[in-house]
């Protein structure tokens, strides 16, 4: 992976991770912990969703939010149960 993409995958998942603290309220984990929160939710998007807002910036943003808003809705019914 070049570092372009390796920067550019960082920017993604740190704007999807504060898009997804913002729509979950309460569920923010700072600056470093949205920024892995987004990388993940990334992840779990194109397992989930499998490219369906296309390829663009904007469609990658949308997806990697919606699988962070996944991800933190999952954490926090863990740190429910526990």
């Amino acid at each position: 992976m070049d570092p372009v993409a390796l920067i550019i995958m960082l920017a993604i998942g740190a704007v999807a991770g504060w898009l997804a603290g913002l729509l979950m309220k309460g569920a923010g984990f700072g600056i470093i912990g949205n920024i892995i929160v987004g990388i993940i939710g990334a992840v779990i998007a194109g397992f989930v969703l499998g490219g369906m807002f296309g390829g663009g910036l904007v469609g990658q943003i949308i997806s990697a939010t919606i699988g962070a808003v996944i991800l933190l809705f999952i954490i926090s019914l863990v740190k429910r149960a526990t």
